[in-house]
C-alpha cells in the first residue's frame, strides 16, 4: 500500500539526517539504502529520536517504490557521477509517468541538465537539488535550490519547503529554474564558500604570525567579529575552530590539524564555469589555486629549505584593519559569484531570480551571512547586477577597501601569503579603473596576429602598421 508522501535512496550522513528531518516535520518517509545493514541502522537512529512511526524502510527496491504515494517523489543521495545515474537506470522500470527523481547531491549541473533531458521524454521528471548546510543543515534546516521539472516540483513543494531552514518565517527554498539551474547556483554557492574560507584563513595568518597572536587569541577576536558586519555561518565556526584544545596534548587542536586544505571539485568548477563564461571570477580561483598549493606539503617543505623561513617582521595592521579588510574581500567575492549567476542566467535562458537567491541563503547554508538580506534587497529593486555598484555596499566598501589595500601591501612585505584578499583587491581595482591597460594588449594582439583594435568614433575593426621584426 502507498502510504509515504516522499522516498529517499541513500542513508549515509547526509540522507539519514534529512530523512529524520522530513519526519520530524511530519511527513513520512519510505527508506532505501544498498546495504542493508545501514538500513537497520537509520532504523534504530529514528527509534531513538521517536520518529519511527514516521519512517518506513524498505530492503527491496521495487517494494520501496510501490510504498510511495502516486505521483511519487524520490530523494536519491548517492555519490555525484555515474552512481546518480546507475540509480537512475535501476529506479526506472518501477517508475511511471509524473513520477519524479530529486537528486539532492553535488553534482555538476551539467550531468543534472543531461539527466534532465533524457527523462523529459520518458515523462519522469529530474530535480537537481542544491542542498546546504552541511550534516547539522540537512538535519535541522538547509539551504535548498531547486532546478529542474516545474510540474514535480509542484509535487514536492510542501516537504521540500518544510524541512528548508527558516529565516524571519521565511522558507529558505525555492524553485530557480529548469534542467541544471538548482545545482548550477549550489556551484557558486561553494565557489563562494571557498573565497570566504580562503580570506578567513589569510587574516588568521596574519593575526598568528605578523601579531603574534595565540589560537585563543584569534579565537576571541572572531566571535568578537561575529556580532558586527562580519556576522555569519562561516567567521562563528571560525571562532569554535580556533577555540579547540586536543585531549592529547592539550595544545590548541588547529596547530595540530596538517595544513593541507581537500577540495572536492564545486570550487574549481566554479572558477572554470565562470572562466568559460568570460565573468572574472578572482577570488574563487584565488582560493582553488591556494588549496591546490595546500596539497603540495611537501614541495612547499623542500622550497622552504631552498629559499629560508619567511623573513617575518611584526606588521603594523590593527585588527581593526584585518577585519575591514576581510569584510570588503567578502563582498568582492559575493559580487563575483553573483555576477556569474546573472551571467548563466542570461546565457542559459534560465532566468534565475537573484534576490531569490539571496533570501534562500541567508539562513541553513555555509555562507549564510548579515549582509545578504541588504544584497536581497538591492536585486528586488532590480539594482545593478554587479553589487559592487549598489549603493548601500558602495558605502561599505568606500569605508573598508582602504583596510585592504593596507593588509595586502603589509602581507606582500611581510612575506604573508594573500592569494585570494590580493586578488579581491586587483579585481575590485580593475574594475573601478575607467582607464585600464588592455589597449597595449589589444595593440600587441593585433601586432602579432591581426586581431584589430578599436578607437572611439573610427570603428572597431582597426589595424596598425607595425614593423617587421623578421630578419632582425
Amino acid at each position: 500500500m502507498s502510504t509515504a508522501d516522499i522516498g529517499l535512496i541513500g542513508l549515509a550522513v547526509m540522507g539519514s539526517n534529512l530523512a529524520l528531518n522530513i519526519a520530524e516535520k511530519g511527513y513520512t518517509v519510505a527508506v532505501h539504502n544498498r546495504s542493508a545493514g545501514r538500513i537497520d541502522e537509520f532504523v534504530a537512529e529514528a527509534k531513538a529520536q521517536g520518529l519511527d512511526g514516521k519512517t518506513i524502510p524498505k530492503y527491496d527496491l521495487a517494494d520501496f517504490v510501490q510504498t510511495v504515494k502516486a505521483p511519487r517523489s524520490i530523494i536519491i543521495m548517492v555519490k555525484a557521477g555515474q552512481p546518480v545515474d546507475d540509480m537512475i537506470e535501476q529506479l526506472l522500470p518501477h517508475l511511471e509517468p509524473g513520477d519524479a527523481i530529486i537528486e539532492c547531491g553535488n553534482s555538476l549541473y551539467t550531468d543534472t541538465q543531461r539527466r534532465f533531458d533524457y527523462l523529459k521524454p520518458k515523462n519522469i521528471g529530474y530535480l537537481g537539488v542544491g542542498v546546504s548546510g552541511g550534516e547539522e543543515g540537512a538535519r535541522h534546516g538547509p539551504s535548498i535550490m531547486v532546478g529542474g521539472s516545474k510540474e514535480q516540483w509542484h509535487n514536492a513543494e510542501a516537504v521540500l519547503t518544510a524541512i528548508a531552514a527558516q529565516f524571519n518565517g521565511e522558507s529558505c527554498c525555492a524553485y530557480l529554474g529548469e534542467g541544471g539551474a538548482g545545482h548550477f547556483v549550489k556551484m557558486i554557492h561553494n565557489g563562494i564558500e571557498y573565497g570566504d574560507m580562503q580570506m578567513i584563513a589569510e587574516i588568521y595568518g596574519v593575526m598568528r604570525d605578523g601579531l603574534g597572536m595565540s589560537a585563543k587569541e584569534c579565537a576571541n577576536v572572531f566571535k568578537e567579529w561575529n556580532k558586527g558586519p562580519l556576522n555569519s555561518y562561516l567567521i562563528e565556526i571560525t571562532g569554535h575552530v580556533l577555540d579547540a584544545v586536543d585531549e592529547e596534548t592539550g595544545k590548541p587542536l588547529v596547530e595540530l590539524i596538517l595544513d593541507k586544505a581537500g577540495q572536492k571539485g564545486t570550487g574549481m568548477w566554479s572558477a572554470v564555469v565562470a572562466q568559460q563564461m568570460g565573468v572574472p571570477a578572482t577570488a574563487i580561483e584565488g582560493a582553488v589555486a591556494a588549496r591546490s598549493i595546500s596539497s603540495r606539503k611537501s614541495e612547499r617543505v623542500a622550497a622552504e629549505a631552498i629559499y629560508g623561513k619567511p623573513d617575518r617582521a611584526r606588521t603594523d595592521v590593527t585588527l581593526e584593519d584585518l577585519e575591514k579588510a576581510l569584510l570588503a574581500g567578502k563582498i568582492v567575492s559575493y559580487a563575483q559569484g553573483f555576477a556569474v549567476i546573472a551571467k548563466a542566467s542570461e546565457e542559459f535562458g534560465w532566468s534565475l531570480p537573484l534576490a531569490t537567491i539571496a533570501k534562500i541563503w541567508r539562513a541553513g547554508c555555509i555562507i549564510r551571512s548579515r549582509f545578504l538580506d541588504q544584497m536581497s534587497s538591492a536585486y528586488a529593486k532590480g539594482e545593478a547586477v554587479n553589487l559592487l555598484v549598489v549603493p548601500d555596499f558602495v558605502e561599505i566598501m568606500k569605508d573598508s577597501h582602504p583596510a585592504l589595500r593596507k593588509v595586502v601591501a603589509a602581507a606582500a612585505v611581510g612575506e604573508f601569503p594573500m592569494i585570494c584578499l590580493s586578488a579581491s583587491l586587483s579585481y575590485f581595482d580593475s574594475y573601478r579603473q575607467a582607464q585600464g591597460t588592455a589597449n597595449l594588449t589589444q595593440g600587441q594582439r593585433d601586432f602579432f596576429g591581426a586581431h584589430g583594435f578599436e578607437i572611439e568614433g573610427r570603428g572597431t575593426d582597426l589595424h596598425g602598421t607595425w614593423p617587421s621584426t623578421l630578419g632582425k
